[in-house]
């Protein structure tokens, strides 16, 4: 039976770090996850890549310990699909220690890479700097906004709308998590232009277009819009 796991979205700021760990090897596994626990992780074990896929929808991890031995062309296929969406920090391991081997681990997208024998102790550390790297802090654990039915997550680049993923490009998130940070604010297009664009100069009807296809995205009713509503004489408003 799985875990019920709440989402990202309803994490009190205070919650311990999630760390899913991909292992194929029982007691490993046990070994290693009853010695991150003791370090104040949350830990997730699950026995292979092709299933972990399903554990970072549901999980939301804030970070990844992929074992790659056992089973490398599943690694590299979860690796490939995760880097096409998410910055998820990615520490992969192996019994090699040989250059060609973290070379591989690192080419496919991982944050860092660890030899055999594996020492949780090691691990624990290296999983605290790369958290610290991401950005993560104890008191407010990773940015995620949570606005009407919407969850942002900015470090796995992620959106949820009524309880479903919904793929957006990167403009189109940023320019969505801009909003969503102020809502009931009403921006002039020039100020999206400059705030998430980075032009002082522009054309305003790059921020129609995109504001058009995000409505097609996350609204029930693109042609009604409830979440992105139009303030006319001004721009646009987030209404969670």
């Amino acid at each position: 039976m799985r875990l019920q796991v709440r989402g990202a979205g309803d994490r009190p700021p205070d919650t311990d770090p999630r760390v899913l760990l991909v292992e194929d090897e029982a007691h490993t596994a046990d070994v290693v996850g009853r010695r991150l626990r003791r370090e104040g992780f949350r830990v997730q074990v699950t026995g292979t890549p092709g299933q972990a896929g399903a554990w970072i929808d549901e999980l939301w991890p804030d970070l990844m310990v992929l074992d790659a031995w056992p089973a490398p062309n599943e690694c590299k296929i979860l690796l490939q699909r995760l880097r096409s969406w998410s910055q998820l920090p990615v520490i992969m391991i192996s019994p090699l220690r040989d250059s060609a081997e973290r070379i591989w681990g690192l080419a496919l997208g991982a944050d860092d890479f660890m030899g055999g024998p594996l020492d949780a102790d090691e691990l624990a550390l290296r999983i605290r700097s790369l958290l610290r790297r991401a950005g993560w802090s104890a008191t407010h654990g990773r940015e995620v906004v949570a606005a009407g039915p919407l969850v942002l997550d900015d470090q796995m680049r992620r959106v949820r709308v009524r309880g479903a993923w919904v793929t957006l490009t990167a403009v189109e998130f940023a320019l969505l998590a801009f909003l969503a940070r102020s809502p009931h604010h009403a921006f002039r297009r020039e100020e999206l232009l400059e705030q998430v664009w980075g032009y002082t100069v522009g054309d305003g009807s790059t921020v129609t277009v995109h504001v058009r296809r995000l409505r097609e995205k996350i609204e029930v009713d693109p042609a009604h819009p409830m979440l992105i509503t139009t303030v006319w004489g001004v721009g646009y408003c987030f209404k969670p």
